[in-house]
């Protein structure tokens, strides 16, 4: 979602994107992507459910997927 001010219309594109070439802005996405998909992965991870693991290691794997999820949207800045 863009915000615009007063003097943009809404047709006009911020001037950091006028700066900006479409490969840095696709290439730029597509990292913001991929990192959003390895945070899933990790959460998704985290949250497996394993018959044999007790609540203990469950809570503690649940944790560590939750906390690499964050360290990766961290590293990323989003």
């Amino acid at each position: 979602m863009t915000n615009h001010t007063p003097e943009q219309g809404a047709g006009t594109r911020p001037s950091t994107l006028d700066t900006q070439s479409e490969e840095e802005r696709l290439r730029l996405l597509e990292t913001h992507v991929q990192t959003l998909a390895d945070a899933v992965r990790a959460l998704a991870q985290g949250l497996e459910n394993i018959p044999t693991q007790d609540d203990a290691l469950a809570a503690e794997a649940a944790a560590r997927g939750a906390r690499l999820a964050h360290e990766l949207l961290l590293s990323q800045g989003l």
